[in-house]
């Protein structure tokens, strides 16, 4: 099961990543794999970030950082 702190504390850790490679798009799958997420937790996170307005999603169906 998937807890609010798991996905706050991987949002924080994956908003990083992405601010430190700007231009990073990952898609779902990419996610999964270079973080070791489950696909439940993965959709939780992004779904926080893209609600945040951290991520946006792609016409490619990749998130990439929204340039502020």
């Amino acid at each position: 099961m998937v807890t609010e702190f798991d996905v706050t504390g991987w949002a924080v850790r994956i908003e990083a990543e992405y601010r430190e490679m700007p231009g990073l798009q990952l898609t779902d799958r990419q996610i999964q794999r270079l973080w070791g997420l489950d696909r439940t937790t993965c959709t939780a996170i992004v779904n926080e970030l893209v609600s945040q307005g951290v991520l946006v999603k792609t016409d490619r169906n990749a998130y990439a950082r929204v340039n502020r």
